[in-house]
C-alpha cells in the first residue's frame, strides 16, 4: 500500500517503477536519458554543452557508439578482447557457455564456479559447493536475467546488441575470505586518472578513492569514504599500465581488476560508470570529472 501512495504522489519513483515495467522502451533515447537523468540527479541534462562527468556519460551513449564496444561490454566475448591486447593470463578463466540455463552440464563443472550472465550487471551466481547450490534459485534468477534487456533500463547502447548468454567462471578466492578487493580505475583517453577500492559482496562496502599518485581523495560516490584508507596493492603500477592499454583511445572507461593470490585479472570493462547517474560529494569532482572527458566529433 505505501508504494502505491508514493507511486502517485513521487514523480520520480514512477518513473523508475515504469521503467523497470517497459512502459518507456517506445521513447526516443534522448528524451528518456533527459527524464531519468532529472529523476536521479535532480537537474536538466544540457546535451547542448555538457559540462559533468555524469552529463558527458548520457552524451556519449547517444553520440559514441562504436562496434567494439559491444564486444568489449559482453562478459563472453570481452575476454579474447583482454587476451589480445594485455595476455591471456589477466583473463578470469571460462569453464562454459550457454545459451539457457537447462543446457548446462552441471557434472562436467567443478564443486565451485561462478554464474552469470554475459549482457547484464549484477546477476551472479557464487557455487562454493555443488552439492549445495539452490538449482532452482539459480535457474529463475539466470533465466529472468536472459529475458531482460539492460539497454532499456539506461540506453548504454553497447548492450544493446549483444546475444544473451549464461557463461560459467573459476570460482576466485583468497583463503577464508570470500569478499575479493574490487580495484576500479577511471580512464579518459588511455589515461588512468583516479582508481577506487570496494570489497565485493561486502556487508558493509566502502569506497576509497586515489590518483595515480597514491594520495587519497576526498571524493564520495555511492558508498561511504572510510576514514583509514585502505592499503594499496602491491601490483599498483602494473595494473595502472594494463588500464592504458585496455582504454587506449576511448574517452572513458572503467577498467576493473581483481587480484588475487600474485594474480592480476581483469573483471570488467565499463563505459558508464552507475550509468552516470551517481551523486558525488563534494560536488566539483562531478565537474572535474567531466573536464577529462574529452567528447568526440559528432559525425
Amino acid at each position: 500500500m505505501n508504494r502505491l501512495i508514493r507511486y502517485f504522489r513521487d514523480k520520480d519513483f514512477r518513473i523508475h517503477v515504469n521503467t523497470k515495467l517497459g512502459l518507456y522502451k517506445g521513447m526516443s533515447d534522448e528524451d528518456y536519458l533527459r527524464m531519468l537523468f532529472k529523476a536521479d540527479m535532480g537537474y536538466d541534462l544540457n546535451l547542448d554543452d555538457p559540462r559533468t562527468f555524469c552529463e558527458k556519460l548520457q552524451w556519449l551513449k547517444l553520440h559514441d557508439r562504436r562496434d567494439e564496444y559491444t564486444i568489449m561490454a559482453d562478459k563472453y566475448l570481452s575476454k579474447k578482447y583482454v587476451a589480445d591486447k594485455v595476455g591471456q593470463q589477466y583473463v578470469v578463466p571460462l569453464l562454459g557457455v550457454w545459451d539457457r540455463f537447462s543446457d548446462i552440464d552441471f557434472d562436467a563443472l567443478p564443486d565451485q564456479f561462478v554464474l552469470k550472465c554475459n549482457h547484464d550487471s549484477g546477476t551472479v551466481i557464487i557455487c562454493r559447493d555443488k552439492s549445495k547450490l539452490d538449482m532452482d534459485r539459480a535457474g529463475k534468477e539466470l533465466e529472468k536475467s536472459l529475458g531482460t534487456s539492460y539497454f532499456v533500463f539506461n540506453r548504454e547502447w553497447p548492450y544493446k546488441n549483444i546475444s544473451p548468454k549464461i557463461i560459467a567462471e573459476e570460482y576466485l578466492s583468497q583463503g577464508d575470505d570470500d569478499c575479493l578487493w574490487d580495484y576500479k580505475f577511471f580512464c579518459f583517453n588511455g589515461e588512468p586518472k583516479i582508481m577506487y577500492m570496494e570489497k565485493e559482496a561486502s556487508e558493509s562496502k566502502t569506497e576509497a578513492f586515489f590518483d595515480m599518485e597514491q594520495n587519497y581523495l576526498d571524493l564520495e560516490m555511492d558508498d561511504p569514504r572510510p576514514d583509514v584508507p585502505p592499503q594499496l596493492p602491491e601490483c599498483f603500477d602494473l595494473m595502472r599500465s594494463l588500464a592504458e592499454k585496455l582504454s587506449e583511445g576511448i574517452p572513458f572507461l572503467r577498467v576493473d581488476f581483481f587480484f588475487i593470490n600474485g594474480q592480476i585479472y581483469v573483471g570488467e570493462l565499463t563505459f558508464y560508470h552507475q550509468s552516470g547517474l551517481t551523486k558525488m560529494k563534494p560536488e566539483i569532482w562531478d565537474l572535474k570529472l567531466g573536464q577529462w572527458i574529452r567528447l568526440p566529433e559528432i559525425r
